[in-house]
């Protein structure tokens, strides 16, 4: 099977809305032990419109209209019943030009530092997005792209001002529900 990888902000949000397990694998460059944990990732397509989009367009004085859409993350310890956690973030889109190819990614908080972010984006021509983030002590950058419809990786360095560096390596598989597996079944079965 082919994948058709999605080459705007948008295409990516929408192509990543569901809940992702995800593996995670944090290496420390300094004196502090490596990480390793699961997780669940939910992910929720935001219509531009949304009054989340605005209100964070207006915290970073950028024109709401100019913003394409966005998508909230919420984490979730993973085989948890409990609900995700209340600190989910919302990127924002607000592309460049028509192609969406690149522009900026507004967060009402970072991954690095949770204070509100300008990121710069781009998909390359093989469709790898790589976002840019500079927060007010740290530098860093992720990269993400999608192995098949249901599985994508993530791969992000930090570089802090203390010179401590770090690297994320995360493997994200789509949650399939029994209904899901339910309607394959039944695909097969007729075909």
């Amino acid at each position: 099977m082919l994948l058709n990888p999605p080459m705007s902000m948008m295409a990516f949000f929408h192509k990543s809305e569901g809940v992702w397990f995800t593996q995670r694998t944090v290496h420390h460059f300094d004196v502090v032990a490596d990480e390793s944990g699961e997780s669940n990732l939910i992910v929720d397509v935001v219509a531009a419109r949304d009054q989340r989009v605005i209100d964070i367009c207006k915290s970073q004085n950028i024109d709401p209209n100019l913003a394409a859409g966005g998508a909230s993350f919420a984490w979730q310890a993973n085989l948890s019943d409990s609900a995700p956690v209340s600190s989910a973030a919302v990127l924002v889109d607000v592309p460049d030009d028509e192609s969406g190819q690149s522009g900026k990614l507004v967060r009402d908080r970072g991954y690095v530092e949770t204070i509100p972010v300008v990121s710069r984006y781009w998909f390359g021509q093989d469709g790898i997005l790589t976002i840019d983030t500079d927060y007010e002590t740290n530098q860093g950058q992720e990269r993400c792209w999608f192995l098949t419809d249901d599985f994508r990786v993530r791969v992000s360095t930090a570089r802090m001002m203390d010179g401590v560096n770090l690297m994320t390596y995360c493997s994200e598989k789509r949650f399939v529900t029994p209904e899901d597996v339910s309607a394959l079944a039944a695909k097969h079965l007729r075909g």
